[in-house]
């Protein structure tokens, strides 16, 4: 089936039965779809939402994500995705910043979005949940109230994502708001970052299996349905029943973060061998490094379909590898995009030269704000070029190799040491499920390497598995590098994105240590 137009809009005026929604539930076709966000975007006057307020949400991986998204994107809102993990006072910091008008949610989570809307004073009539909850109105009710047909003042809104809080609260990234209905940004996405992807319009099946409320995966749905491709969501990441909806749906691109390559690949291999994978043809990852076994691994198995890019809720991507870029350059997490530019500085502002590592700058980002903090945008750029923070370096042909995060970096010494490469050499052996590297004071070093590790199914944690993986290391890593104390834990805590959560590891072991 062909696409007659592209873009959401068109292809529900043109194509109404073309499938958009395929699972879960009953499938929906992009006209039903259409109408359904019409009928939200017309009722959401009667929750007290003007042109430029706020709508949140604190949803799972759903359709009704999708309606919510769509309606504020194309009716003049900033939508807020809030994680559903959450705990009610780190969901009220989120709705008292951004000063959210209404939220979405579901019975899931309802009681904790309810005591955190009571502290930021969300009245009654601007709680709507996706399922029946006590105490919200109901969203299939409150889209019975509007009209199927497209809103008389269509305008373009804007997702305004939250910063995982690796470091302190999470802020708002808040981009203007554009006079312009949404095909006419749509239609600029389709021009560059559908290009700098190779995404196409068509016949395609796009899995959500990461959790939509994260940046990335919220706009490669929305890109997605931009371009008539029909979409899956899974409700979470599970290893085996992912690989069943791939061969189901006959999936051809997704969003995965890394640590999914991982408990992927730890699936016994008669059970890997069970599923067809050859409809899947591009399965773009970022946010947190992969190791480069990991990738090889992985593209040894789905063939080389892996698309790596680097950027941030700031920025978009600035970089891409493609999956023979990345084969010609092991390692790298890409090359310039057209139109961005790419310095490495050191901490004086200085350019360094190929090779040397630093802090990572890039230009060619739309402008942007901290919501609540207009001036804090200001101390991550250098002119036009702005940094997340992130260490890394230029190799002579212009390809970017990421080291660690610059509030990570290990000085042990006099020596500086990156967690993320004694993760990246702990996780290829099979009793790793998961590895936490930081650096603790140390009187004679001024910090310790101590590597927690969760481990893999059957292993026994203990003094022998501990002596297993410090042999592991010796022809991987640098002595320098080597932890001086390997410590096991049950689980340990990574951000929606797939990024460890290090500075919460950091400060529970600490806390342990002095108890």
């Amino acid at each position: 089936m062909g696409v007659e137009g592209v873009g959401f809009y068109e292809i529900a005026r043109n194509s109404p039965d073309r499938p958009a929604i395929l699972a879960p539930g009953v499938p929906l076709t992009y006209g039903e779809l259409h109408g359904e966000v019409n009928r939200l975007s017309n009722a959401l006057g009667s929750l007290g939402l003007r042109l430029g307020d706020v709508l949140a949400t604190v949803l799972g991986n759903r359709p009704e994500f999708l309606t919510v998204l769509m309606a504020a994107m194309q009716s003049g809102l900033y939508i807020v995705p809030v994680s559903r993990h959450l705990t009610a006072p780190e969901i009220g910091h989120v709705l008292g910043d951004c000063g959210a008008r209404a939220v979405v949610t579901e019975s899931a989570f309802a009681s904790a979005v309810a005591a955190a809307a009571d502290d930021v004073r969300i009245p009654a009539a601007g709680r709507v949940s996706a399922d029946s909850a006590e105490g919200y109105r109901s969203m299939a009710a409150l889209c019975a109230t509007g009209s199927a047909a497209p809103p008389d003042k269509r305008r373009m809104g804007s997702v305004m994502p939250y910063t995982s809080g690796t470091t302190g609260w999470p802020k708002g990234v808040r981009r203007p708001l554009l006079d312009i209905p949404p095909e006419m940004l749509i239609d600029t996405m389709r021009r560059t970052l559908v290009r700098h992807l190779g995404l196409v319009a068509g016949d395609e099946v796009h899995l959500a299996v990461a959790p939509l409320y994260h940046f990335p995966p919220c706009m490669h749905a929305l890109l997605a349905l931009s371009l008539g491709h029909a979409v899956v969501i899974a409700p979470r990441f599970e290893p085996e029943p992912t690989l069943e909806l791939i061969q189901r749906h006959r999936v051809s691109n997704t969003y995965m973060v890394p640590m999914m390559f991982h408990r992927l690949l730890a699936l016994p291999e008669d059970v890997r061998d069970r599923y067809d994978l050859t409809s899947l043809r591009q399965v773009f990852h970022s946010a947190a490094p992969v190791p480069a076994e990991t990738k090889q691994k992985m593209m040894g198995w789905w063939g080389p379909v892996l698309h790596e890019y680097y950027g941030s809720a700031e920025s978009g991507p600035v970089v891409v590898a493609r999956p023979h870029d990345w084969l010609a350059h092991p390692g790298t997490v890409g090359r310039a995009v057209e139109g961005v530019r790419i310095k490495i500085l050191d901490s004086e502002g200085a350019e360094l030269p190929p090779g040397d590592t630093g802090l990572v700058y890039a230009s060619g980002q739309p402008g942007f704000d901290y919501q609540g903090d207009p001036g804090l945008a200001a101390a991550t750029m250098r002119g036009n070029f702005h940094t997340s923070g992130d260490l890394g370096h230029l190799d002579e042909d212009g390809w970017l190799y990421l080291a660690d995060r610059r509030c990570d970096v290990i000085t042990s010494g006099g020596v500086n040491i990156y967690p993320a490469e004694i993760e990246a050499a702990l996780l290829q052996h099979p009793a790793v499920a998961d590895v936490a590297v930081i650096g603790i004071p140390d009187d004679d070093r001024g910090q310790a390497v101590v590597a927690l590790i969760e481990p893999g199914p059957g292993a026994v944690p203990g003094d022998a598995l501990a002596a297993e993986l410090l042999a592991h290391c010796g022809p991987r890593l640098a002595r320098a590098q080597h932890p001086r104390r390997l410590e096991f834990r049950d689980a340990l805590p990574r951000t929606p994105s797939g990024k460890l959560a290090r500075g919460r590891v950091r400060d529970a072991y600490l806390g342990e240590r002095r108890s």
